[in-house]
């Protein structure tokens, strides 16, 4: 599946020494923009941007990122908004955000290189384009390829009912894969697949890693994994292989993916157990 075009419109550059006024819709954007170093010219994100929670107090915030306020987003008279569609419903904002006339420039990634071109685009936008490079080359180093003659078979779940497994186009699929582990769903043709808890065991998963989107890890239970029916000889559950990795350090293009990389590569690292053939 080819990635989707992203849609944006071309901003308008400030007066030549005037920072760029940047409003950040989506809590991957936001934190790229301060990892670039230029968080001094956010004025405002969305509600569910939570990091740099130092940055994210001190500026608006117009609702939450499926329920933006595109009136109060005007309103704080942005140069650019930087937008996305990783989110079902993030295409109605988007199109919200160009019918007011704003200049955006809209992410979509599915793969680790997606998210690196994008950090790069968002650098280039901003005018600190040697940043985003240097940025990635650090991710990049931070997040080597874990040479593996068996891989365990790791589970990633973005919710836990329905089962929602990460598939071949998401940039998890990628990072599962450097950290030395197999998606058993890493050829499906999609970003996400949604799986009877009989079909996901029948792949036999080696790990499962719970990183539930919008729930704080915390509150993320394993129990909830052991009492699925039939799951008692899952390996994951049999040596006792669940994770929690926070979906901030997962499920955010931006990054923090490398923590999400480190995470995951402990847990793949503490498996012993052969990939099942």
């Amino acid at each position: 599946m080819a990635r989707t075009p992203a849609l944006r419109h071309t901003a308008v550059a400030p007066a030549a020494g005037t920072p760029m006024r940047i409003f950040s819709h989506t809590c991957s954007n936001t934190e790229i923009v301060c990892a670039l170093g230029c968080a001094d010219q956010l004025v405002g994100v969305d509600a569910d941007s939570d990091y740099p929670p130092e940055v994210v107090a001190q500026l608006p915030s117009t609702g939450r990122d499926l329920d933006l306020d595109v009136a109060a987003v005007q309103a704080l008279e942005p140069d650019l908004v930087l937008s996305s569609l990783t989110v079902p419903g993030h295409e109605q904002v988007v199109a919200e955000l160009h019918a007011a006339g704003l200049a955006t420039l809209v992410c979509d990634p599915q793969s680790l290189d997606d998210v690196y071109e994008d950090i790069r685009r968002i650098a280039a936008a901003l005018g600190v384009a040697e940043r985003g490079v240097a940025l990635v080359a650090s991710m990049r180093a931070a997040m080597p390829a874990v040479p593996a003659v068996t891989r365990p078979r790791v589970l990633v779940e973005w919710w836990p009912k329905p089962l929602i497994a990460v598939a071949r186009h998401s940039w998890v699929n990628d990072i599962i894969h450097l950290a030395g582990g197999l998606n058993p769903w890493g050829e499906v043709d999609a970003r996400s697949v949604p799986l009877h808890y009989a079909d996901a065991a029948a792949e036999r998963p080696d790990i499962v890693v719970m990183s539930w989107c919008g729930v704080k890890v915390e509150n993320y239970r394993a129990d909830k994994v052991r009492e699925r029916p039939d799951w008692a000889d899952v390996p994951a559950v049999r040596h006792d292989r669940i994770h929690a990795i926070s979906e901030a350090f997962l499920g955010r293009p931006g990054p923090r993916l490398v923590e999400g990389y480190r995470q995951l590569r402990a847990a793949i690292a503490a498996s012993s157990s052969p990939a099942t053939p």
